[in-house]
């Protein structure tokens, strides 16, 4: 593609000025990632549908991010106009309306200030609305798919207003994570919420939230890489799970990789977190090869041990040719 002539047609639609060759690395929670081939930062709904639509209309890849956690970009970046969400406006009430650029964590806390009860499990979540919709983000037995009405989004060049249906969520899944999905932008949702105390709704984030403290490391992580394994005749073998998850047939993903002796294991500046065997941190100088040798490490070693093959919660994206085969 000539991303200058691009570069010139795009930066008619928009009210900033979008960039070639933006460093990724500065804008994911991982700290790499290779450049964009084009770059634009919108705070404006309406500007995110026209360059959606613009987009689709010149056959421009996209890619959509927010504050760039649960994913690893490749160090050849991504060649695609990468939009960063920063949309942000919100509606507060029992059917909250909220655009997709608002961070997770401020939408629990302006909803729960409401007395309002829902996204509790939102309070130790990074990243972006947007972001947590594209992977059912959850926890303590709660998904965003669970409290929205209705999303507005540009789907393969027309905006739209579609049911939660359209998503085709499961756990910590939706189509938009899937191979082939349709080229989308979520741009805003409505939730529905329930009125609550506004001091019991604190009591239990702050309960979720000291658990996160004790559990997550502080170092640079895209947050849990590995989805938990439902397995329940794996879950009843396993006599030190807890039994609440043994019950559930549900095993950690960490529980896994601890058990096969991989915490603090390390590939270059990537390495498994002596604290959560889920988070893979950066070490100051990884390399996006360096996290994705070692999550090929960590899969194939928890195969060999346990006959189970782990799903990556984190995405990998941009142009990965070349670059993935474990030396």
């Amino acid at each position: 593609m000539n991303w200058d002539a691009l570069l010139e047609s795009l930066s008619r639609l928009c009210i900033g000025t979008p960039r070639r060759a933006e460093p990724l690395r500065r804008h994911t929670t991982l700290r790499v990632g290779g450049p964009a081939a084009l770059f634009y930062k919108t705070h404006d709904l309406e500007e995110f549908a026209r360059i959606s639509i613009w987009a689709h209309e010149h056959a421009v890849p996209v890619f959509v991010m927010g504050h760039g956690s649960n994913i690893l970009v490749s160090d050849k970046g991504i060649p695609a106009l990468v939009i960063y969400n920063a949309c942000q406006r919100m509606q507060i009430g029992e059917m909250t309306y909220a655009e997709t650029g608002v961070p997770f964590r401020e939408l629990f806390l302006k909803t729960a200030q409401a007395g309002l009860s829902g996204l509790e499990f939102a309070v130790g979540i990074p990243g972006t609305l947007g972001g947590a919709l594209v992977s059912n983000a959850g926890a303590y037995r709660s998904n965003i798919a669970d409290l929205l009405i209705e999303i507005d989004l540009v789907s393969e060049g027309v905006r739209q207003r579609v049911s939660p249906e359209w998503m085709q969520f499961s756990y910590r899944d939706s189509r938009l994570r899937r191979p082939n999905a349709p080229p989308t932008s979520l741009l805003a949702v409505r939730l529905r919420l329930k009125p609550d105390q506004r001091r019991a709704i604190l009591a239990r984030a702050r309960e979720f939230q000291r658990q996160r403290i004790l559990k997550q490391p502080p170092e640079f992580s895209a947050g849990s890489f590995f989805k938990n394994v439902y397995d329940r005749a794996l879950a009843e073998q396993l006599s030190n799970l807890p039994e609440p998850m043994r019950e559930a047939g549900v095993v950690p993903a960490g529980y896994l990789i601890e058990a096969c002796g991989l915490k603090g294991y390390t590939v270059g500046g990537a390495c498994v977190s002596r604290k959560h065997a889920n988070f893979l941190i950066n070490r100051g100088w990884a390399t996006a090869r360096d996290f994705e040798h070692l999550a090929q490490h960590i899969e194939r070693v928890v195969f060999e041990t346990f006959g189970v093959r782990l799903e990556r919660e984190v995405l990998r994206v941009g142009d990965w040719n070349g670059t993935t085969d474990v030396p």
